[in-house]
């Protein structure tokens, strides 16, 4: 035997091993009505049969997949360094399509038809034309993108993002 096969052999006789355990449990929990037993933690026995038999399909596939022959390590992730903000690039991107309403809102701020007084999410509407539906959430969807700056006044971002909207209206 070389010295390979040693971890190997272990590692798989601990599979048996747990998969033996895990077949004696489900023996045990044959044994008992397991229709009462979901009902008395006030689950639905239907639902548990169906976890009950995902978890067989996983365990399957998992056991199917230990024999397999074992693949070279990827590195381990890294974690982000302290301070770092691990969310930095989950935002939504500046180069979105706008949606109606934030498409006419860039519009309308552009043209200076709606403002938004500097430093608060106050959208107002100026002159003929209907106002926003949901003003407060329309300009911090704006600000997330970057569509908007700070004072309400559309970035160049956000005459871009004017420019894909129209054009994709057209």
């Amino acid at each position: 035997m070389s010295e390979d096969e040693g971890p190997r052999n272990s590692f798989e006789d601990a599979m048996r091993a747990l998969a033996d355990e895990l077949r004696k449990s489900f023996d045990r929990a044959s044994q008992t009505d397991a229709d009462d037993l979901a009902r008395a933690a006030g689950l639905d026995p239907d639902q548990v049969r169906d976890w009950i038999d995902n978890a067989g399909d996983w365990l399957r596939v998992q056991f199917a997949n230990a024999g397999a022959a074992q693949r070279p390590a990827e590195p381990a992730h890294q974690p982000a360094p302290a301070g770092d903000d691990f969310m930095r690039g989950a935002g939504p991107d500046p180069l979105d399509v706008p949606t109606d309403d934030q498409g006419a809102a860039l519009a309308a701020l552009d043209s200076g038809r709606w403002t938004i007084e500097p430093g608060t999410t106050a959208l107002s509407a100026h002159g003929d034309g209907p106002g926003p539906r949901d003003a407060l959430g329309l300009v911090r969807e704006l600000r997330v993108r970057d569509w908007i700056d700070a004072d309400g006044h559309v970035t160049v971002v956000g005459r871009h993002a004017l420019g894909r909207w129209l054009a994709a209206r057209g």
